[in-house]
């Protein structure tokens, strides 16, 4: 299979964590690591930096990899993942139809090493794309309720409270996307491929697999909390 374009987004825009994209993570700038994660990944052939936040794109340089100066109108809150990544795959092209191509998070410090690679090599199998998801733990949707304004407490769904179940261990299993990784075919990031419903997903091709990662295994900073436990757990390696 040929070697994937990762290409990480790092818009500047942040109302959680303000410069999230460059803060210090365990003594260095946040997207250094995702950055360095990308240039580890044997899968991988090229990795381009799309951004409007010069600081971001000054540590792409930094760390030898290209810089791309993303849009105004790609830039704003918006602007969707898929529209910047189509335009980083475009200016940096062209690429050949079977080239994979990685989407990563630059707010992404804490991911598992191999987490890019097992992504492409599902994605090697035939599909249209590769998502990585988390285990949900206790925040588990079976144990989601309604509140009303009067406190009172109601299923989300169905008409059973928690679905009867009181013990973790006897929740089906259960999934989120964690921001990870998304590996994706260029026919299904340029909405080629037949039979896929419009919509904000409609990128991720008909054919969509996941790979699973441990509870915690990857820290997507959208918070001061967030920034926190990354920090630790990166000051600790």
């Amino acid at each position: 299979m040929e070697k994937a374009l990762a290409i990480i987004l790092a818009r500047a825009g942040s109302k959680g964590v303000p410069g999230k994209n460059v803060a210090p993570v365990g003594g260095r700038p946040c997207i250094a690591w995702t950055i360095e994660h990308a240039l580890a990944t044997s899968g991988v052939g090229r990795v381009v930096v799309s951004s409007d936040d010069p600081a971001a794109l000054q540590v792409a340089s930094q760390l030898g990899v290209e810089g791309l100066r993303r849009p105004n109108h790609l830039a704003t809150d918006t602007a969707t993942i898929d529209d910047a990544a189509r335009h980083a795959c475009m200016v940096t092209g062209p690429h050949g139809p079977e080239m994979p191509i990685v989407i990563l998070y630059a707010n992404v410090p804490v991911r598992p090493k191999d987490l890019t690679q097992r992504a492409l090599e599902t994605l090697a199998t035939g599909c249209d794309s590769v998502q990585s998801y988390a285990r949900v733990g206790k925040h588990h949707p079976w144990w989601t309720v309604k509140v009303s304004e009067s406190g009172e407490v109601s299923p989300w769904e169905g008409k059973v409270l928690y679905h009867g179940v009181y013990r973790r261990q006897e929740l089906p299993p259960a999934f989120v996307p964690d921001g990870g990784v998304i590996a994706v075919t260029r026919a299904a990031l340029f909405h080629e491929i037949d039979g896929v419903a419009a919509g904000p997903h409609a990128f991720f091709g008909k054919n969509r697999r996941g790979v699973i990662n441990d509870e915690g295994a990857v820290v997507d900073i959208d918070s001061r909390i967030d920034l926190a436990v990354a920090d630790a757990i990166l000051s600790g390696r």
